[in-house]
Formats: structure tokens, sequence, C-alpha cells
């Protein structure tokens, strides 16, 4: 395999899929021999852009595709696992978009599946390729911070409802609101860069106090309002969740798609060590000037602001997945890390709804 390109097939029009279909285009070793989505003017011209010779509305039909190796999936989170199962059923190795799936039965049942068929699943967690997380993971794995025993990871936006009254804030379609969205990206950041504590209580409150009313959208005319579609507002607004971490770490999340805060769309993560502190603030979006870390030097406080540049993102990715996929070193890549967010973000709302702490591991 490593002397041939690898053939893959891209599902999903939108941001994932667009973003996916660039990146694996642009490697050498990889050709998109087909792309699926229900926008036909779209698939068309992104379809003739991009040189894919196979073009289909229906994912089904793209998994039928001769020859195809592996699927990238760039969908909305309800059609996750039915895509990734059939594909993993056919031998295909799987790319997802983040989150694994909307609940823990249908994110176990993708991973087993992916072990059942000794093929590659791999879940995007694009954030883990940005430099400045990159270089802070690097600090911590050298002791410069000593054992970190508090982290706090947050993603905030004022007006920022994707798609308001689309499948974003449909509960059956997208599994939840900005917690399963934007949260599931904090929190592998976080278990990241501690590397990877396990999980062992969870105390979460989730909130709908602007969607439900039609405020907090980032509205364009393609992206109309709760008013304008007459849809409900399923999920919530605003997310926190305090996690206890084995050894006796503690982890604390915040998310939002919309609340009264200054603008902006920022997210990031602080983190409180034993010999030292660190500090990820990435303001809408840029990728420069991001990271503190925080010590002594001789006894006196100091801060240091490392050139982190700006990493790959998804393209850092889906280099890796395809890197996997040809090495032929599949052994363990079967979305199992990715199944262990699914499981903290469930208890996060299970958490929520009962008005309790919920209990993961003792």
């Amino acid at each position: 395999m490593n002397d041939q390109r690898l053939r893959v097939g891209v599902v999903g029009l939108g941001f994932a899929g667009r973003t996916a279909l660039e990146a694996f285009s642009e490697l050498p070793d990889v050709e998109v021999v087909a792309l699926a989505g229900l926008e036909k003017d779209l698939l068309t011209s992104l379809g003739e852009k991009h040189g894919v010779p196979h073009l289909y509305e229906k994912w089904e039909d793209l998994l039928e595709t001769e020859g195809l190796e592996a699927v990238s999936i760039g969908t909305p989170t309800q059609l996750h696992a039915p895509i990734a199962l059939a594909a993993l059923a056919k031998g295909l190795h799987v790319l997802s978009e983040k989150p694994l799936a909307r609940t823990v039965a249908e994110g176990t049942a993708m991973v087993e599946a992916s072990k059942a068929a000794g093929r590659v699943l791999k879940v995007v967690f694009n954030h883990r390729e940005r430099g400045d997380v990159i270089a802070l993971k690097h600090q911590i794995d050298e002791g410069q911070l000593g054992r970190i025993y508090y982290a706090k990871a947050h993603w905030m936006r004022r007006n920022g409802i994707p798609g308001m009254g689309g499948w974003f804030t449909n509960r059956e379609l997208s599994g939840g609101g900005p917690l399963i969205d934007l949260g599931v990206h904090i929190l592998d950041m976080a278990l990241h860069l501690l590397g990877e504590p396990q999980v062992t209580t969870v105390s979460a409150n989730t909130f709908a106090e602007l969607g439900p009313r039609g405020r907090g959208s980032s509205s364009t005319p393609d992206r109309p309002t709760v008013d304008t579609l007459g849809s409900k507002f399923e999920v919530e607004d605003l997310a926190t969740a305090y996690l206890r971490l084995q050894g006796g770490g503690a982890l604390q999340l915040e998310t939002s798609w919309a609340t009264y805060r200054a603008p902006g769309d920022n997210f990031g993560i602080e983190l409180f060590g034993t010999e030292g502190g660190a500090k990820i603030e990435v303001q809408n979006y840029t990728t420069e000037d991001t990271l503190r870390i925080f010590t002594d030097v001789a006894g006196v406080a100091a801060e240091v602001k490392p050139a982190t540049g700006a990493g790959l993102g998804h393209r850092g990715v889906v280099r890796e997945f395809v890197r996997i996929v040809k090495s032929g070193e599949w052994e363990g890549q079967n979305g199992s890390e990715a199944l262990l967010r699914t499981e903290v973000i469930d208890a996060c709302y299970a958490s929520a709804k009962a008005g309790r702490e919920v209990v993961l591991h003792d």
C-alpha cells in the first residue's frame, strides 16, 4: 500500500466535508475517487474543482465505488454511526468528523465494528494539531509544569448558534448543543495535554436561555433564525461541568453557543502544575501570540511567550490518518480514545438531567 495512492471517498459537502476534501486532494499519495452530498450544484462544482470522477447524492452509493479503500465522514452527527458501520462492514478505513457519535451506544458499535473488521477508525480532533497545543504538550512532556493538578478549559461564543433551526439545534440529529459540539473539542484538548487521565466523576449543568427565544444566532441569509423557520430549539446553549480525575486532579469545562459576554468566539485552556502553569487563549481562531507559560526564574515570577506557529489543523489529522492506513500499523487504531470522550459527554448530559454527580469509574 505504501507504493500506491490511497483511494478515498468523501461524504458531506458542508465545512467538514469540504475541509477534508481539500486536505486529501493536496496529498500526492491520495486519490479522491468519490464524493457524496445532497446539494447537486455544489456536488458538481466541487467534483470538477478537485477532479473527482464519481459523484453521488447518496452515501450508500459512494460505498459501492470500485476500488475504494477509505471513507471520510463530514456529515451531521446522526449519520456518523450508520455510515461508519456500513463502511467498516465493507472493509474500508474510516475518518469521521467529531464527535464520534451521538451516544455511547452508537460509539461503542463503531469501535467494535472497527475491531471486528481490522480497519482504522479515526476521529477529527483537529485542535490537537494547533501549533500552540503541540508546543504546550512538549513543555508538559518535558516536565516543565510538574504534576498538573487542575485545569480549566472553555469555548465561549456571544452569538454563535450554528444553523439556528437546522440539524445543530435538533436533539435527535445532533445529540446535543455546544457541549457535544464545542465541548468535545476542549475535552479532547485537555485530556490529551494531561496525558489521558481517567475521568472518575462528572457533575454538570446545562442551560437553554437564549436559543429558545431566537437569540444568539450567528444568523445570515443562509442561516435563518428560529422566527423565520418556526422550528424549536431543542438543545442547550450553555453547559458547564466539573470532572474529577484519577489521581486526584480536576478539570472544569465551560462551553456556550450564546451568552451575554464580550463579542467574539474564543476558546482555550489553563493548566496549574506543581512547577509551573500555562494558558492558551484563542480569540476568533487566531494562531498568533496565544500561549503563555508561567514559572519562577531564580525565585522571581516569570512569564514566557513561546512562538508557536499555526500548526496544520484538519490537514494534520488527515495526513496522520493517511500515514496510519498506508503504514499497515492498524492495531489499536479503532476509535477507543474518541469513545472515552463520548462517555464523558454522555455522563455530563445525564448529570445535568438528574441534577446530581454521575460516577464513571470507582
